[in-house]
């Protein structure tokens, strides 16, 4: 019995998998959108007086939260809690971030920013993609989960900062193109794709647009207002004109400029 007992509680420092079809591309992931986190949460619109295990609690949350939903939801324990190199690549790269925050200026972060949340968006779709189909379900539960990973880190991330949730409010594309990753991915993989070309062409459709709707300034539709309403007095904050330092406006309402 005291054998039992001793055993049920060993608690098991192994683990490590860093390989496979699928822990590939969510380690990625997982490491690009933890990153994006620990910048995310610098910014002044987000930052809320945080100390340093505040911001990568964030890195933690935007690297790890998708994940962590999409697994829960499919009923299974999170890879991010039996797979300890999901942690330990999330704490790297929040670090990373942490120390990249303040350097080379803020028209320099938000490149930095917007080319990794372009570059994990499709990813962690793509991913959750591949869950849905692995535990069988339909493909309408397929896009779900292709949403759901890609996009839930932000939400735990902007509802801790007191900030409303990116997907409910004008940008360029973000749930969209998560959808449409994970679109893409199903028609590839009804064709007969394996996994690495089906993973390969919508991730190049999926970055593409996102980056084409951030440089461009492609957005959705607002939902109809009243006549008048004041918007983007400086013309839209595309990624160009954030890089060339003409986006004033938007470094305005950042509280960067007075």
């Amino acid at each position: 019995m005291l054998e039992q007992v001793v055993a049920a509680s060993t608690i098991n420092v192994g683990g490590w998998k860093w390989t496979g079809d699928f822990t590939s591309l969510d380690l990625i992931a997982a490491s690009t959108n933890a990153l994006n986190g620990a910048l995310l949460a610098r910014r002044p619109d987000h930052y809320k007086n945080f100390t340093v295990i505040g911001v990568l609690g964030m890195a933690l949350l935007m690297g790890l939260g998708g994940g962590i939903t999409r697994d829960i939801i499919v009923n299974q324990v999170p890879g991010a809690l039996s797979n300890p190199a999901y942690i330990t690549l999330a704490l790297i790269f929040g670090i990373i971030g942490y120390l990249i925050a303040y350097g080379q200026g803020q028209l320099f972060r938000e490149g930095i920013f917007q080319f990794f949340t372009s570059f994990s968006l499709p990813l962690y779709a793509i991913v959750g993609a591949q869950k849905g189909e692995s535990v069988g379900l339909p493909i309408l539960g397929v896009l779900a989960l292709a949403v759901i990973g890609p996009t839930a880190g932000r939400w735990y991330v902007d509802v801790s900062s007191g900030v409303t949730p990116k997907h409910f409010i004008q940008g360029e594309w973000f749930v969209s193109i998560a959808a449409l990753t994970g679109i893409v991915w199903i028609i590839c993989t009804a064709l007969g794709l394996n996994t690495w070309w089906a993973a390969g062409i919508s991730f190049v459709i999926g970055y593409v647009l996102r980056m084409m709707a951030l440089y461009f300034g492609w957005e959705e539709p607002l939902a109809k207002e009243p006549a008048g309403v004041y918007k983007h007095s400086d013309g839209r904050p595309l990624l160009g004109r954030k890089i060339a330092g003409k986006s004033e406006r938007e470094l305005r309402d950042l509280g960067l400029l007075v």
